[in-house]
């Protein structure tokens, strides 16, 4: 356990540089703790889309999801605004993971296998 000491050493309130990130202690407009996040979840993934129907939480309407897609979150907003115009149903990008109206596994199935992607049904 830190000593006394150790723990009023430390700064407690300053104008100097304004707004401070809570993690890394570092003013707002120079703070990387989003852009680390992004990293590490794309060097987590395996390569390989999985690509899901869910009706959890939904009241019983179906969602497909698409998951493991190895972009970052601008590329994969892109990524999904071309896939929702393909199938022509509406869509968000929540956490990383597509999620897309309706049950449209096999167009975007194809649509990802052009693309050059690994897919994989994941499910029932």
């Amino acid at each position: 356990m830190p000593s006394l000491r150790d723990q009023l050493g430390g700064l407690v309130y300053s104008t100097d540089q304004g707004d401070t990130c809570p993690a890394c202690r570092e003013p707002l407009d120079k703070c990387r703790c989003e852009e680390l996040a992004e990293q590490e979840r794309i060097a987590a993934l395996d390569g390989i889309v999985r690509i899901r129907r869910e009706t959890s939480g939904r009241k019983g309407k179906g969602v497909t999801t698409l998951t493991g897609i190895p972009l970052p979150e601008s590329e994969l907003t892109a990524l999904a605004k071309r896939l929702k115009k393909r199938c022509g149903t509406g869509g968000a990008v929540k956490n990383g993971v597509i999620e897309i109206q309706g049950d449209q596994r096999e167009a975007l199935k194809q649509a990802l296998t052009e693309l050059g992607y690994t897919v994989k049904l994941a499910g029932g």
